[in-house]
């Protein structure tokens, strides 16, 4: 007898498309099945705390197999491959150990919906030299391979100062001016004025030199300038050097090439700015792309190509009525793409029309490490923006966590987690330095 359930593939178990696998697998009525190239997830605006070894992430990790069978829909670690929407099926690529040795051949998964929510890259504008030289923030590897470094450079330094070189520095370049580069900024400063307690007497606060580096007129450009304003000087109280309206032309080895600035010399240079699609997205399908490689939606989220697949988070690129630019790419947009997937899904089913997805902007907050949080928060206050600092926007900063546990786990569970990692954080060391 055929199963009458609905097949859902869900490519990519991020923010969006792990909150969607459980919302929709809870129901019973579904056979979902998630695909993603590793076997854990990690939230992506933590990545700068584990860079700067603030954050131990394998306290906040979610392995897919048990989120998979406590919540009752398929994990399946591999790649996209190739999308046949003639047939519905997906393909995968085979997938390999760390010496290229095959553990799983190429698979073939049918679909009845198909949702792409494997997110974005770091755009570099076709700047020479940025894949070659430079660091990436887009998941834990990177992040860990940054924070390794990171350990590698100061303890040179530590040890160049103890043998007399009292001007030895660490020098970073951050390139990108949104919420992941100041927030590493702040959380790298922190960070050096902590080594000391960690066996290198020698690394003082002066040790590190740090450049934040933005093409645009200023910072944070989804806040308010006054906001703005008291992110940069408070960076500039914490000895970031920044650079706004500056270029980059060229990363190189040992630093980076402006057209503003000159030459900024960096032994490491960290990539963050704007999100574009990955490279190989246009050999996946037919299905029609934005002019950086995402996939173009409906107001609907469902391709322009097919309605029987959506795309949501990074890697859509949806324009809804009224506006002339798309969704932004942020972690709200994500949680909220997602729940919209599960009613239009729904919706779908039972044979009536998909309601357009609505974007809430509920506003942007950014955390300057322990130093400050400022931000927005829309809605009903104050002709709808209400611009926050201090502890409110610490507690608000520290909600938007707690909201994407909850998503993840669902009420009950994501209570314990929430309460399982207050403790973790509170009696953790401040770096993790391996």
């Amino acid at each position: 007898m055929p199963n009458s359930k609905t097949r859902i593939v869900i490519i990519g178990g991020g923010a969006a498309g792990l909150g969607l696998a459980r919302k929709l697998a809870r129901s019973k009525v579904h056979i979902v099945t998630l695909v993603d190239r590793n076997r854990t997830h990690f939230w992506k605006p933590l990545l700068h705390e584990v860079a700067a070894g603030a954050l131990d992430p394998n306290l906040e990790e979610v392995g897919y197999g048990g989120h998979a069978a406590r919540w009752g829909y398929r994990f399946y670690q591999g790649e996209l491959d190739r999308i046949d929407r003639t047939a519905q099926t997906i393909t995968t690529r085979p997938l390999l150990d760390d010496e290229g040795e095959v553990i799983l051949d190429a698979q073939t998964l049918d679909y009845d919906f198909l949702v792409l929510a494997f997110g974005g890259v770091s755009n570099d504008f076709g700047t020479p030299g940025v894949r070659e030289h430079a660091l990436f923030l887009e998941h834990r590897a990177q992040a860990d391979e940054f924070r390794k470094k990171l350990l590698n450079e100061c303890l040179r330094v530590n040890d160049r100062r103890q043998r007399g070189e009292t001007d030895a520095t660490v020098d970073i370049a951050i390139v990108g001016g949104g919420a992941t580069g100041v927030e590493l900024s702040a959380e790298l400063e922190q960070s050096a004025r902590a080594l000391r307690s960690y066996g290198l007497t020698n690394f003082d606060a002066d040790a590190l030199r740090l450049h934040l580096i933005e093409a645009g007129p200023r910072l944070l450009p989804a806040l308010d300038e006054k906001l703005v304003q008291k992110v940069s000087d408070e960076l500039t109280d914490l000895g970031v050097q920044l650079h706004t309206g500056t270029r980059v032309t060229e990363v190189r080895k040992d630093g980076v090439d402006t057209a503003d600035d000159g030459f900024i010399p960096a032994r490491m240079v960290l990539w963050a700015a704007g999100v574009r699609g990955e490279p190989d997205v246009p050999s996946l399908s037919d299905l029609e792309l934005s002019n950086l490689d995402k996939f173009v939606t409906e107001p609907t989220l469902q391709s322009v190509t097919d309605p029987k697949i959506f795309a949501i988070g990074d890697c859509a690129h949806c324009v809804l009525p009224g506006e002339q630019r798309p969704v932004p790419p942020r972690a709200q947009s994500a949680h909220q793409m997602a729940d919209h997937v599960a009613r239009a899904i729904t919706a779908l089913e039972a044979g009536k029309p998909v309601p357009q997805f609505e974007y809430k902007d509920h506003g942007s907050l950014v955390s300057l490490s322990h130093f400050a949080t400022v931000g927005s928060l829309m809605g009903n206050l104050v002709g709808g923006r209400l611009a926050i600092e201090g502890r409110v926007a610490r507690l608000a900063y520290q909600s938007l966590y707690r909201m994407h546990i909850l998503q993840v786990h669902g009420p009950f569970r994501g209570t314990v987690q929430i309460i399982t990692s207050f403790f973790s954080r509170a009696f953790k060391p401040r770096l993790k330095l391996h």
